[in-house]
């Protein structure tokens, strides 16, 4: 299972890459492998100011749909639109090409809210 060290990861299975004021999203490995192939991927709340584990959007599999949660509260700024085309990129590269949003975060303490790689690992039991 691929969680890489240099994320950070919610008990929601979101993971995420800070990048200044702006953190890149995701869903993990774990979370892809349990949904299974993933058909489409839905995020209508590009522009708007959420807050930390809101509902930004939806992602749908074979067998079930899955709401994805905002790991720090702030404004999406960016939905991945290659997904609209290629929602299974989420499967075959869920930390590259199957990113999900990108967020200008609005209080970087809830940084420190988040799950370190191995805390997630421990989550999860990997």
């Amino acid at each position: 299972m691929n969680i890489p060290s240099d994320l950070k990861y919610t008990k929601d299975h979101e993971w995420i890459k800070i990048d200044g004021d702006v953190a890149t999203v995701g869903i993990t490995d774990f979370a892809q492998g349990e949904l299974g192939d993933i058909v489409y991927v839905e995020v209508e709340t590009v522009g708007e100011e959420m807050d930390q584990e809101e509902v930004f959007g939806t992602v749908e599999a074979v067998k079930t749909v899955s709401d994805l949660y905002l790991p720090l509260s702030g404004e999406i700024l960016e939905f991945n639109e290659e997904l609209e085309n290629e929602p299974e990129a989420v499967n075959s590269d869920p930390y590259g090409d199957g990113w999900m949003i990108k967020v200008k975060i609005a209080d970087s303490s809830q940084i420190d809210d988040l799950l370190s790689a191995d805390a997630y690992k421990e989550l999860i039991g990997a």
